[in-house]
């Protein structure tokens, strides 16, 4: 027998162990430390390069090339890429290096190359070690992405808008910005399994970190599916670039996440008012029954009504569809049925609507007087395609972004247009949602068109920012990691059916898990005609939701509360005025999503990470910190099933005490959506306004729960200006003491650069305790009103410069003789 000596050489050999048989290469084995640059070390592989940076002693940046080469930043998903230096401490022996901040131990398993995550106290975090090594980095031709080891009792969260699920463990998902394709209807575009509108590579898990994948290509995630030991992420095409943030508590993790990719800014004031859409009293193929009186006549009716009202924006049918795109491009030409379109903006501001808006499409066409669209293509300002100049405005490109905004949105910004609805962001690279185009196509396109939906909507957000000299606001559907600088989101035009009720309420929360606080959707939903009952109960989340949104186009339907019943309208302007009466509560709260990134809308998950029972939840959650929302999803419901967490609990509605940590059986009569309130809580609240802005709120009613020791932090500005971000505001702390002999509560006076105007205050005490006395400031009678049922009144001061203290003591209980 004859045998052919084989001789293999080192390298190769390495290449041979380093490729598996599904031809996925690793990166090898630890080579050296190449580089060291302030936060940043750089190990050489076998196979190419690993970037380590630690940007905080919480967040750790890991990058990995098998070119030897790394991107240059970009600054659509990510906004901070200047850390401040960051102490590690770094050692080496024969098989691992070791890097240690204040709050990691991040270890590197030389052969193969391995990480590993641990926190201080030695607890194992994530890791790469396996004994087939088949986990780490890997590439192929058509993707790149990691695999990590699967903790036993790890959960994961986030991952953006999705309608399908809360909790990921055992699941596989693709994130790529788009809806459902394919007819019919309700298992093509109405597929909540694969509805995609704003997508965020990032999840936070229960072992106490999160992972943001800074890639902008189509991403899928297997997050146990495969291998119940193991997840995975990958995407396809790009650099493996992702950011590993300890928390080990979810709203620490989801500060580091907006820390890299923003923090949303405030709104104007008035944008937690109630928003209304219409399509001025004709949708698609009622055109001709448009007109500039309806969006009059409708805010009028909404005002002799006294149904507090403040935004107010035209759909589709506003502008005529063009020659080439329909009513998937934009003419910024108006229908001919507009005859006097400066007098509707006149009338409707006359009504005290204090921003009114136009929807809009990326791509130009050519209308009857306006040529954009060739005018654009001549000029270099849209996206090339295969077959023609193109059609999507090229938002990645500045002068392209000034040229749509003098030529095309100009001609309605100057009638009074202040904001945009920017609509159909996923068609640039991607079958549209309302036409047969299809974007451009090719293996750069594929890079863009997750970004797009990013420079659409922060073209204008700055646009309108900068020409209204006031705080900027887009009202848009697709998004990306990095959308919560531009707000605000809406859900998609889900039909008013009773199926796709619970799926928008988990976009919601899945999406501000995500790090996107200020959401919306379509109370009552958008396609056909609701039936009362599902209306009503909508409608109740929607004003519960943190942006209140009502908008639908079944004509002549439509979404109006008159058009639904003398019931589902009482009931409408009921929890409208409960919304207007929170403004000061959800104001401060959006401050406090401003600073820290904790959304308005918020998972259970994201505060009691640690309680099993609230990983599928997905029919209840926390509106700011203290109000627990229970929305009533199924027909003809008498009784909801809830969950009350940790601590204890009010009901809203009947001042019921329970403990927490149970299930409840509630009552659920059609006026009454489910509310809890967190004992402890303080809400400030205030009278009922037709909008922001009708008159100077001079009073503020605390509804205070009384619960062991609590606080708030009560937010002031000037509700409009950027000057808030320079410091040009104030906060007001509202302390609770509670011992068995008192209940003292203390407003501290205004700390900050903005001047509060004098108030007063009305303290109300949710308890059952009884109280024998009352001091105000040490004295039995300075500045207070009345003392009647647990109310304290007290007047309005000069100046708000003094605490204010007020002392409640406890009536003695006595046994009966």
């Amino acid at each position: 027998m004859n045998f052919t000596k084989i001789i293999v050489c080192p390298a190769l050999l390495i290449l041979l162990l380093n490729i598996d048989a599904i031809g996925q290469t690793g990166i090898g084995d630890f080579e050296e430390i190449s580089s060291t640059n302030d936060n940043t070390v750089e190990l050489a592989t076998t196979m190419g390069r690993v970037q380590i940076q630690f940007c905080t002693p919480s967040i750790v940046r890991f990058r990995t090339s098998w070119n030897n080469s790394f991107e240059e930043d970009e600054h659509l998903m990510v906004n901070r890429y200047d850390w401040p230096e960051t102490e590690y401490e770094s050692e080496e022996d024969e098989g691992s290096l070791i890097f240690t901040t204040e709050a990691l131990k991040v270890q590197i398993q030389k052969k193969p190359f391995a990480i590993e995550i641990f926190n201080k106290e030695g607890e194992l975090l994530n890791s790469e070690k396996s004994d087939n090594n088949k986990l780490g980095a890997f590439s192929t031709e058509e993707k790149i992405g990691a695999k990590k080891q699967l903790n036993p009792e790890e959960h994961f969260f986030g991952f953006g808008e999705r309608m399908d699920f809360l909790d990921r463990r055992g699941k596989k998902v693709s994130l790529d910005v788009g809806r459902g394709l394919g007819k019919p209807h309700i298992i093509g575009a109405y597929n909540v399994l694969e509805a995609n509108y704003a997508p965020v590579p990032f999840f936070m898990s229960t072992k106490g970190y999160g992972i943001f994948f800074h890639n902008s290509y189509k991403t899928t995630w297997d997050m146990g599916l495969s291998d119940n030991k193991s997840y995975s992420f990958e995407a396809a095409g790009g650099e493996l670039d992702y950011y590993f943030i300890y928390g080990p508590k979810f709203p620490k993790i989801l500060d580091g996440y907006t820390s890299i990719t923003g923090k949303s800014p405030l709104l104007p004031k008035f944008a937690l008012g109630l928003h209304v859409g219409t399509y001025s009293g004709g949708t698609w193929g009622h055109e001709e029954k448009t007109s500039e009186n309806y969006p009059v006549a409708l805010v009028k009716k909404f005002r002799e009504l006294e149904i507090p009202i403040d935004i107010l924006h035209l759909d589709s049918t506003w502008r005529i569809f063009g020659e080439n795109g329909g009513s998937g491009a934009t003419t910024f030409e108006w229908r001919e049925t507009f005859d006097n379109t400066e007098q509707m903006f006149d009338s409707i501001y006359d009504m005290n609507i204090n921003m009114m808006g136009l929807h809009v499409r990326p791509r130009f066409d050519n209308g009857n007087k306006l040529r954009l669209l060739d005018e654009a293509r001549e000029a270099g300002h849209v996206y090339p395609e295969d077959d023609n100049p193109g059609e999507f405005v090229n938002f990645f490109d500045e002068e392209s972004v000034d040229w749509w905004w003098e030529n095309g949105a100009m001609n309605v910004v100057k009638e009074g247009a202040m904001f945009f609805k920017t609509d159909e962001g996923s068609a640039f690279g991607r079958k549209a949602n309302e036409s047969n185009k299809t974007g451009p196509q090719g293996k750069e396109i594929e890079s863009l068109h997750n970004l797009f939906p990013l420079a659409y909507a922060k073209a204008a957000f700055t646009k309108f920012q900068e020409h209204n000299n006031m705080r900027g606001m887009n009202h848009t559907r697709e998004g990306y990691a990095g959308i919560q600088r531009y707000p605000f989101i809406w859900a998609g035009d889900w039909p008013s059916e009773w199926q796709y009720f619970e799926p928008v309420i988990k976009a919601g929360l899945n999406i501000g898990i995500s790090g996107v606080g200020y959401w919306s959707h379509n109370m009552g939903g958008f396609e056909h005609v609701a039936d009362p009952e599902l209306y009503i109960r909508w409608v109740q989340f929607g004003m519960m939701s943190p942006i209140a949104h009502l908008f639908g186009m079944e004509h002549p339907n439509y979404k109006e509360p008159w058009n639904y019943g003398e019931e589902a309208q009482k009931i409408f302007k009921q929890y409208d005025e409960l919304r207007y009466s929170l403004i000061p509560y959800l104001y401060s709260n959006s401050y406090e999503m401003h600073k820290t990134g904790m959304p308005l809308m918020r998972a259970l998950v994201l505060e009691y990470q640690d309680d099993p029972n609230v990983y599928e939840i997905t029919d209840q959650y926390l509106l700011g910190g203290d109000l627990l929302i229970c929305p009533v999803t199924t027909k003809d419901a008498k009784t909801k099933t809830v969950y009350l967490p940790e601590g204890k609990w009010i009901n809203y509605w009947t001042g019921e005490k329970f403990e927490g940590k149970q299930y409840l059986n509630v009552l659920t009569p059609i006026e009454e959506m489910p509310i809890f309130v967190k004992a402890g809580a303080i809400i400030p609240t205030q009278e009922i306004v037709h909008y922001v802005g009708e008159k100077e709120i001079d009073e503020i009613i605390l509804d205070v729960y009384p619960e062991g020791n609590s606080s708030f932090k009560l937010y002031d500005d000037d509700g409009e200006s950027l000057d808030y971000q320079n410091g040009e505001f104030s906060i007001s702390e509202i302390n609770v003491q509670e011992d068995e002999n008192q209940l003292v509560l203390e407003i501290k006076p205004p700390q900050g650069e903005f001047e509060v105007n004098p108030r007063s205050y009305k303290i109300l005490i949710h308890s059952e305790q009884e109280f024998s006395d009352i001091k105000i400031n040490d004295s039995e009678d300075e500045d207070l009103i009345t003392y009647d049922d647990k109310v304290v009144e007290i007047l309005p001061r000069e100046k708000s410069d003094k605490k204010i203290k007020v002392v409640l003591i406890k009536k003695k209980k006595t046994k009966s003789s």
